[in-house]
């Protein structure tokens, strides 16, 4: 049985299966995070962009609900989206 430890990349994260339909590409743009019919925010940056999700990190995630609205600096819309995975500084989510 392989370990925690030996399925870890030497960057430190988790190795994953790939499983998603498209490729994220890299990029570095402000986000803006809505719940609560929109009087809770929080910034971040997005790390990786596709048509259908982001990631997006931030100091500390604990406070992003599963679900929310986000805006990503250079876009003209807003977007629902939901939490796919979560780590201790980054979000992956999935637009809808």
């Amino acid at each position: 049985m392989i370990s925690d430890a030996e399925r870890r990349l030497s960057s430190g994260r988790p190795a994953s299966t790939e499983r998603r339909n498209e490729p994220r590409d890299p990029l570095e743009r402000h986000a803006r995070l809505f719940w609560n019919n929109g009087t809770c925010m929080l910034l971040g940056m997005v790390r990786d962009l596709s048509e259908s999700g982001a990631r997006i990190r931030f100091g500390d995630i604990c406070a992003v609900p599963d679900e929310f609205y986000v805006e990503i600096e250079g876009s003209d819309r807003v977007r629902m989206a939901v939490i796919r995975w979560r780590s201790l500084t980054e979000i992956g989510v999935a637009f809808r």
